[in-house]
């Protein structure tokens, strides 16, 4: 799971076919990727570096604060292009992006979890064309993964896909 974090004024994303707009102020715009062999673990793991992550300046102008202490609100937007490939050719490949019916529920679980740590959160709409405004501040912009699966853990994947 690959996730683009800014730091923003205010961000905004509007959905192309309805016009419905969402937006936040001062906090996070984060942009998620949800891969193959992503799970609930990745999606922990995110939810909780992203909305502790010390990238807010404190009284005294150095990044020591989070997203939590600083009450900020994020703007959470689907985007499988995180997980292009573009080592070949002239053209991206995103065989490495999670099928709609894999990332849905880990989306919709990373919003979750982030309106339940108390953050104010508005969303895109997955798999819509949206039009993204971010006021990025700083600038600060971070790509952030999920850490790696062990062999143990990638096996035991496996195994359960097979069944499926």
């Amino acid at each position: 799971m690959r996730v683009v974090l800014q730091r923003v004024t205010s961000a905004a994303v509007t959905i192309k076919e309805t016009g419905d707009r969402r937006s936040i102020g001062p906090g996070l715009a984060v942009l998620l990727g949800v891969g193959h062999g992503d799970d609930a673990g990745d999606v922990d793991y995110l939810v909780q570096k992203v909305t502790s992550l010390r990238i807010f300046a404190d009284e005294h102008g150095k990044m020591n604060l989070s997203l939590e202490d600083v009450q900020g609100q994020m703007l959470i937007v689907s985007q499988f292009t995180l997980l292009g490939d573009t080592r070949k050719g002239k053209r991206p490949s995103f065989t490495d992006a999670a099928p709609p019916a894999i990332a849905i529920p880990l989306y919709e679980r990373f919003v979750a979890q982030v309106q339940a740590r108390g953050v104010t959160a508005r969303t895109g709409e997955f798999g819509a064309d949206m039009s993204v405004e971010i006021t990025n501040d700083g600038p600060v912009t971070l790509i952030i993964e999920s850490p790696p699966k062990t062999n143990t853990e990638q096996k035991k994947e496996e195994r359960v896909s097979e069944r499926l």
